[in-house]
């Protein structure tokens, strides 16, 4: 018996990413892969690569293991051309392990974390939650190396409180992000016993390295990593690791027309936009696309700003545009032609919740790509680059809404205005999606094939289409 009976095959492919990628590092790792296998050649930011990129040819290159630009050179390319790129983010909402991260109360082990984003918090309690991430180990030649890491077994968990300890606890929830968000790790048997918690107290040993960590976390907690790396506990000299929740991606609903996910914010964006580059660069009609270098580009730190080596405000986008055209005219020329889509998840019209929603602007699950607009210019969407996206939609038989935020509301952002500062127009889109920023989030499952086909329109259509289009 299948587990998805007539079920998108796109977001079946999804839920193996998803799955796979538990953090960005994962993301990046895994994306480079799907990229590899569909004949992408990497390359590095610190080689001379302008010298070696041929016309057809196709590449990535990565930063610092957390974000990811892809970019195909068309046969007939010169430099001038623009770029056409669609731009994501990896990162979500988590809660990450602090640099001290050793706790010790009540008889109980517990690890230290920091939230990271705007998540919503109280759905991360009772939850089975495991450790990835990346490590820095010693290998046996001497040299040091960044290896990622997935704990597939439940390690972790923030319990709740009893509600006959808390009566109130369904009329007024509240709880301390510092003080009661810490997980608990296991049983420390000498506490139990009586010995004092340790939770102000870090004693190093006066020889102690500047690079040894084995005093700010727990041994227990430092053995297991080693023992996943294969390594022993002195090689891992420190750490980014997150928690995550280790119940899968899943299909469900009463025709599995839903995806119940962590991390679709954003990494639902991320995969259409790599499987679409993908796609379209193993097509028979590949060698004869015209017009702008197709690029994507996962960003690293949006939840947080963006600001950063691997966010969307560093230099990797202006980094490209200056190295494929390098002089002040071409460069010109190049972000005049340019074309962005900003592609992250949007809010999917709530029954329980309507009211928050304006009135004519209620995007629906499966109803197809969202198109977003403000005024205050938190989406960088204006006329043109909207009515270029539909009529990219329109060629693949999409259809398309629209989401304005209501004015007594705050409106969220994406990497779509700080990017098209940079002078290159842009429009921003997403799929509909509920409850985001929780640990367990909700979206269409034919959704991710309606952002595929948008995107593989932009790489294949967008050249035809901007040639008939003039704005003085």
């Amino acid at each position: 018996m299948m587990l998805y009976p007539n079920s998108p095959e796109a977001a079946l492919r999804f839920l193996k990413f998803v799955n796979a990628s538990p953090t960005p590092f994962h993301a990046v790792a895994n994306a480079s892969l799907r990229l590899e296998k569909a004949g992408f050649q990497k390359i590095q930011e610190k080689d001379d690569w302008e010298k070696s990129i041929q016309p057809g040819g196709k590449y990535f290159f990565t930063r610092n293991q957390a974000a990811l630009v892809a970019f195909t050179i068309p046969a007939q390319w010169k430099q001038g051309a623009g770029l056409s790129i669609v731009a994501t983010h990896v990162d979500s909402p988590n809660l990450k392990v602090r640099p001290i991260s050793k706790r010790t109360k009540s008889g109980y082990l517990q690890v230290g974390v920091e939230t990271y984003g705007g998540g919503i918090w109280h759905s991360w309690l009772d939850r089975d939650l495991s450790l990835a991430g990346r490590v820095v180990i010693k290998e046996r030649n001497g040299r040091y190396k960044s290896k990622l890491l997935k704990i597939d077994r439940p390690l972790l968990r923030i319990p709740t409180l009893a509600i006959h300890l808390d009566r109130n606890v369904n009329d007024d929830f509240k709880f301390n992000q510092e003080s009661e968000f810490v997980p608990i790790l296991g049983l420390l048997e000498s506490q139990l016993n009586g010995e004092k918690d340790d939770d102000e107290v870090r004693e190093l040993p006066p020889d102690q390295k500047a690079s040894n960590i084995q005093a700010n976390h727990h041994s227990e907690l430092l053995s297991l990593l080693a023992a996943e790396l294969s390594v022993v506990p002195e090689d891992i000299h420190d750490f980014e690791l997150s928690l995550y929740d280790t119940q899968p991606a899943t299909l469900g609903g009463i025709n599995n027309e839903f995806i119940f996910s962590p991390r679709m914010d954003n990494l639902v964006s991320s995969f259409c936009a790599v499987e679409a580059i993908a796609e379209t660069s193993s097509l028979q009609t590949f060698p004869a696309l015209e017009g702008n270098v197709n690029c994507i580009a996962l960003f690293n730190h949006e939840e947080i700003g963006s600001v950063s080596n691997s966010g969307a405000e560093s230099s990797l986008i202006p980094s490209l545009l200056n190295r494929l055209s390098p002089t002040p005219a071409a460069l010109a020329q190049s972000v005049s032609r340019s074309f962005l889509i900003s592609a992250d998840m949007g809010h999917a019209i709530h029954p329980n919740y309507s009211s928050k929603y304006e009135d004519k602007h209620k995007p629906r699950m499966n109803g197809g790509v969202v198109v977003k607009t403000n005024a205050k210019q938190r989406y960088a969407s204006d006329a043109i680059s909207t009515f270029i996206v539909k009529q990219l939609i329109e060629r693949k038989g999409g259809q398309v809404q629209e989401f304005e935020v209501r004015n007594d509301m705050a409106c969220g952002s994406t990497v779509g205005p700080m990017l098209s500062k940079i002078g290159i127009r842009t429009v921003d889109v997403g799929n509909a999606m509920l409850s985001m920023h929780s640990i367990r989030e909700t979206a269409g499952s034919h959704d991710v094939q309606n952002a595929i086909d948008l995107f593989s329109a932009f790489f294949e259509d967008f050249a035809e289409l901007d040639k008939g289009l003039t704005v003085d």
